[in-house]
């Protein structure tokens, strides 16, 4: 069985895996993603797959930190993950991370920002860059949102409606 703790890892990282899909839906934003990506040297591929788990890391962080059950993640505001993103230190943002990843490309996804984390300097710096580009992505979500303060559910809900995957 499950432990929530464990459902509340899953919840956060298919919300780093849907999220730059639901933001490419301008493509535009995607080219200017890529384009901030090589301007800052940075592989796109790496690049975008670092961006989906720092945004898992960022939710998980905000969620651990309200106490929220996986039940109740839906209902965390997309504002309080972006400030996340860009607010709290990157160490932070490790603490309390599940035993186990569902998916063997989050963990070493994990262990390459555990990396960055640790090594500091240049590698530091582009956790900064990320984290800009994240919050950027959350932000872009949040405005085309019709409600006033969009949550993470309803990122699930434009997500399932795009038909990608769950």
């Amino acid at each position: 069985m499950t432990s929530d703790h464990d459902m509340l890892g899953r919840r956060c990282a298919h919300l780093g895996r849907v999220l730059l899909p639901l933001v490419d839906q301008e493509p535009w934003r995607q080219a200017r993603r890529h384009e901030n990506l090589q301007a800052w040297g940075i592989d796109t591929a790496a690049g975008e797959r670092m961006i989906e788990i720092f945004a898992a890391l960022a939710a998980h962080a905000v969620a651990l930190d309200a106490s929220l059950s996986a039940a109740e993640f839906d209902a965390l505001p997309l504002r309080v993950v972006a400030d996340a993103a860009t607010g709290k230190c990157d160490f932070e943002l490790l603490a309390g991370l599940p035993d186990t990843f569902a998916d063997d490309r989050d963990g070493h996804a994990v262990n390459v920002f555990r990396l960055y984390t640790y090594k500091g300097g240049q590698y530091s710096h582009r956790l900064t860059q990320l984290s800009t580009e994240l919050r950027h992505a959350l932000t872009v979500l949040a405005e085309r949102s019709p409600t006033p303060s969009p949550t993470c559910g309803d990122v699930f809900r434009r997500a399932a409606e795009a038909d990608l995957p769950q």
